[in-house]
């Protein structure tokens, strides 16, 4: 069966239904969260150490990895350096270093040897939304993923993260957060 076979108004049909799909599917803005508090200010949070506790889930909601994160973050200006410590379950570790430019009043940019390209992330209120490509070691290759990376601030200490990852417009399953402030970071050097 071709698509001219489809009557006009089944093909219409169709078409509205698959654009209402698409739309439904849209992220949320962070703008949304703009009057939310406490508001989140990127180079104050991410200014010494901090200490993390994640996991990643595959699709179908299994844990399939643990750690912990150790950062310490600084800045420069406009400029941070976030070095990542990760130590898995299995006692594997790995260090992530990203460099962070601010922009803009509420968009920064991030670099990291295994991202391509560039992370762009956006805040607004308590909310700080990273979008990248991240490439990932798997089964001895390497496998491009894409991250949409949704921080939210609790309070001066406490910060939720879950990114969800995948692949060609499939979810491969998502990667949860939960960061502890250690200490008041060294001051913002401007």
């Amino acid at each position: 069966m071709r698509l001219t076979d489809i009557p006009r108004r089944a093909r219409l049909a169709l078409a509205a239904c698959a654009a209402l799909a698409l739309a439904s599917c849209s992220t949320p803005s962070p703008q949304q969260y703009a009057s939310q508090q406490p508001a989140l200010d990127v180079q104050h949070y991410f200014n010494g150490r901090l200490l993390a506790h994640g996991m990643f889930q595959d699709r179908g909601g299994n844990v399939i990895k643990r750690f912990t994160v150790v950062m310490q973050c600084r800045w420069q200006g406009d400029t941070g350096t976030l070095d990542e410590d990760f130590t898995y379950a299995d006692g594997s570790r790995q260090r992530r270093v990203w460099t962070l430019r601010k922009v803009a009043p509420d968009r920064y940019i991030g670099t990291a040897p295994d991202v391509v390209g560039e992370a762009v992330g956006i805040v607004a209120g308590n909310a700080l939304r990273w979008n990248y490509v991240l490439a990932l070691p798997v089964d001895g290759r390497v496998v491009q993923v894409d991250f949409e990376d949704w921080m939210f601030l609790i309070d001066q200490r406490v910060m939720l993260n879950r990114a969800a990852m995948s692949k060609f417009g499939f979810a491969l399953g998502a990667v949860t957060l939960a960061f502890d402030k250690q200490d008041g970071g060294a001051p913002h050097e401007p």
